[in-house]
């Protein structure tokens, strides 16, 4: 059976003393709530990753990015042992984000799926379609173009241990969200093509998380279709009342 996981991606947001302040509050909010069943992960910058692992008790720790280098002379990254090291048990990786703004392509993509299930992180691997792709029809093609060449790589053992997220672009903090129906059925194609790759059963036990301005108000329904299992949240995860709001939607 799959898991359902809510995951908190911080972006460029908080300083220190924020981040631990953002952290402490969403654990407590998640331990008072009593949810059991609702894997929850939060994304701080890399600055606060071994200082949030402190306050973290139930709530799961995750990096937002990793190199895609294991170590050497590479100024101002972070290799995924690093990441390791802090105590982070996710990494998320391919983010539109990263991919638009800083050049990570499918194949960049690939070395740091690599190395970070190589030092015992857990992907959360992105995929989505901007709206131009949307608009002209390819948008199944580049999905399945973005899982082929990024992730499909990994062995059906590896590829089990992989959280896929699903990024309408044309979404991310555009204050535009999928339709239940849009995200329903990007999200039932890509358990299609995972079904084609690895088989029934590693498709039926991943769990596929959306992400595209998703708050609390419109969690229950994105979260009601059969294949949407979570959502790699955005700003609506800066605020925990909110984020709480998010988890407590299934």
């Amino acid at each position: 059976m799959r898991k359902k996981i809510v995951a908190g991606n911080w972006k460029c947001n908080t300083n220190l003393k924020e981040g631990i302040a953002l952290a402490s509050e969403v654990e407590k909010l998640y331990t008072q709530s009593g949810v059991k069943d609702v894997l929850t992960i939060v994304s701080p910058p890399f600055v606060h990753l071994t200082e949030v692992a402190k306050v973290l008790k139930n709530v799961k720790l995750s990096a937002q990015n990793c190199a895609a280098e294991p170590k050497g002379a590479f100024t101002g990254e972070v290799s995924a042992e690093m990441v390791k090291s802090t105590g982070a048990e996710f990494c998320i990786i391919g983010h539109s984000e990263r991919r638009e703004y800083y050049g990570d392509t499918n194949s960049i993509l690939a070395k740091k799926v690599k190395l970070a299930m190589a030092n015992g992180l857990t992907p959360i691997f992105c995929i989505g379609e901007v709206l131009a792709e949307r608009e002209s029809g390819k948008l199944f093609d580049v999905i399945k173009t973005q899982l082929q060449d990024g992730i499909f790589f990994l062995s059906a053992e590896e590829f089990g241990k992989v959280i896929i997220a699903y990024e309408p672009v044309w979404a991310i903090g555009t204050g535009v969200v999928a339709t239940p129906a849009q995200a329903q059925e990007m999200h039932k194609f890509i358990r299609e093509q995972i079904s084609l790759k690895y088989g029934k059963s590693v498709a039926d036990s991943t769990s596929i998380l959306y992400g595209g301005s998703c708050k609390a108000s419109n969690a229950k329904e994105l979260f009601a279709n059969p294949d949407v299992d979570g959502g790699l949240i955005g700003g609506a995860a800066l605020k925990a009342e909110e984020f709480l709001g998010i988890i407590t939607a299934f």
